[in-house]
C-alpha cells in the first residue's frame, strides 16, 4: 500500500505542480525580453507581434535585494498590455510563491523572482505596448523589472491543479496512515508458550 500511495503522490506532484510549471515557462518559444523597469523609474515598452505569436505568455521578471517576497497577499506590479486602443491583458503580480528564485550573481544579494502575468490567447498583427507600474506592497527592494514574451504558448488546462492537489492530499494522507498502522502486525498465537495445566498458574 506504501508504493501505492506513494505513487499517487507523484502523480499528483506532477499533474499540479511540475506541468503548470513546464507549461508557463517552456511552452512555445521566447521572443525576447525588455526592461520595463531600472534606476527608479517604469518606463513603457512597446513590442510588434505578428499573428503567429498567438497565444502569447507575458512573464515578469523582478530583480531584488531581497531572499523572498514578503507581500502579504498586496500587490507587488501591476501589467497592462493594450493593442489598438484597447486593453487586451490586465493583470496583477505578487510574486508570493516565488520560492526559488534565480541568482543574479555569486557576489551579489539579489534575486531574481519570476510571476505569470497571464496569456493572450490571439494576437493580431501590430504594435503592442506594455506598461507595469507599482502596487501597493511596500518595502520591496526593487532593482530591475523585466517583461518575458513567450509566442505559441500552450495554455494550462484549469483542472490540472485542483486535480494535482486532491492527489497530492490523498497520497500524503495515505502515505501517513501506511506508516503509522502498517507497521503493526497481528500477535501470533502460536509465539506464547501454552499457560501451564498444572501447578502455580494453571487454571
Amino acid at each position: 500500500m506504501r508504493s501505492l500511495f506513494a505513487l499517487i503522490l507523484l502523480i499528483g506532484t506532477g499533474i499540479g505542480v511540475v506541468y503548470p510549471w513546464a507549461m508557463t515557462n517552456f511552452s512555445g518559444r521566447e521572443i525576447g525580453t525588455w526592461r520595463v523597469y531600472d534606476q527608479g523609474r517604469f518606463k513603457p515598452v512597446t513590442v510588434a507581434l505578428s499573428a503567429r505569436d498567438g497565444p502569447l505568455r507575458v512573464l515578469v521578471d523582478l530583480t531584488a535585494r531581497a531572499e523572498r517576497i514578503a507581500s502579504q497577499q498586496r500587490t507587488v506590479l501591476t501589467l497592462t498590455a493594450a493593442t489598438g486602443g484597447r486593453t487586451v491583458l490586465a493583470s496583477t503580480l505578487q510574486f508570493n510563491h516565488s520560492d526559488n528564485p534565480r541568482q543574479v550573481s555569486p557576489q551579489l544579494p539579489d534575486r531574481i523572482f519570476r510571476d505569470d502575468a497571464g496569456l493572450i490567447p490571439s494576437v493580431a498583427a501590430g504594435p503592442y505596448i506594455f506598461t507595469v507600474g507599482p502596487g501597493d506592497a511596500e518595502g520591496i527592494p526593487m532593482r530591475a523589472v523585466d517583461i518575458v514574451l513567450r509566442s505559441a504558448a500552450g495554455e494550462v488546462d484549469r483542472r490540472a491543479r485542483p486535480v494535482g492537489f486532491s492527489l497530492m492530499a490523498a497520497g500524503l494522507v495515505g502515505l501517513v496512515l501506511a506508516f503509522r498502522f502498517g507497521g503493526r502486525r497481528p500477535e501470533n498465537p502460536n509465539s506464547q508458550p501454552p499457560p501451564p495445566r498444572w501447578g502455580r498458574g494453571s487454571n
